[in-house]
């Protein structure tokens, strides 16, 4: 996966999908900011689910016709606790892992992404146009219902940045937009008692070396 460059609000349907387990602390990141966002109203279009770990239907689902996809989960990359990292994963990648496990319990967004690209090569399923995660660094995966102090401050920003991206919120432009220059820096973030959650992959020509 690349980090992603900003692009067009998506033409067509968009599938926004929260993945984890809730079950094992902060793996339960996508879960929650998914329903956090289905607090506030979307455009037409865009669709919210919490997948869960129910990745095999996922999958599936993402060859439904849509235009954009974004994967919400927990993403170990090496950084802080709670640094949220937006990733582009559209195209099918040589370098994802063959043999990635199907869990039953937990399908990592690496998995649901090399299951998509079997399943879009043995069915002439269409792929999405675009496919992003957005993820966030967890600071414990031990088993356990509730997110630790650093990924519960990132929830509401990874909201804000997700509502951001599909067009939704009226005092911020779109950030899908076509890679056309370097993206705006973002005006700090304010909060009372909690520092801003940071977020990383916002260079369009950085690799990701770690799996999602």
């Amino acid at each position: 996966m690349t980090a992603a460059a900003p692009f067009a609000a998506p033409p067509g349907r968009t599938l926004i999908a929260g993945v984890g387990n809730i079950f094992l602390g902060d793996d339960g990141f996508g879960v929650e900011a998914v329903r956090r966002l289905g607090e506030h109203p979307l455009p037409e279009g865009v669709e919210v689910v919490d997948a869960g770990v129910r990745g095999i239907h996922l999958a599936y689902q993402m060859l439904d016709g849509y235009h954009t996809v974004l994967l919400v989960d927990a993403t170990a990359r090496g950084t802080e606790p709670g640094t949220l990292h937006l990733l582009d994963a559209t195209d099918p990648a040589a370098t994802r892992p063959r043999d990635t496990a199907l869990d039953g319990h937990h399908m990592t967004p690496d998995a649901v992404l090399a299951l998509l690209d079997t399943l879009s090569a043995g069915t002439g399923g269409r792929r999405p146009r675009r496919v992003m995660v957005l993820g966030c660094e967890p600071a414990d995966l031990a088993e356990g219902i509730g997110l630790s102090r650093p990924v519960e401050a990132a929830v509401d920003e990874a909201v804000r940045m997700i509502r951001q991206l599909v067009g939704a919120d009226p005092d911020v432009p779109a950030a899908f937009e076509e890679p056309s220059e370097e993206p705006a820096e973002d005006p700090a973030a304010e909060a009372a008692d909690e520092p801003a959650p940071a977020v990383a992959g916002s260079h369009p020509t950085e690799r990701n070396t770690t799996p999602c």
